[in-house]
């Protein structure tokens, strides 16, 4: 097995570990869901085609 080497020193490298383990790197997120994502982007764009559409039928005659 190969073992991951860095290039930093010891003290150097608990900095950068501390620094990721607060703050807004410690933050807990939810997984990325690309099927829900393209879900609320479909009814976005029907909402727009929808009063696009109401405005040429209503004020544009």
């Amino acid at each position: 097995m190969e073992r991951t080497q860095t290039r930093l020193r010891p003290e150097d490298q608990a900095n950068v570990d501390r620094f990721i383990s607060t703050g807004t790197n410690a933050t807990e997120r939810n997984r990325f869901r690309p099927l829900k994502l393209m879900f609320w982007l479909a009814v976005v764009i029907v909402m727009l085609g929808v009063i696009s559409r109401l405005i040429g039928v209503l004020i544009l005659g």
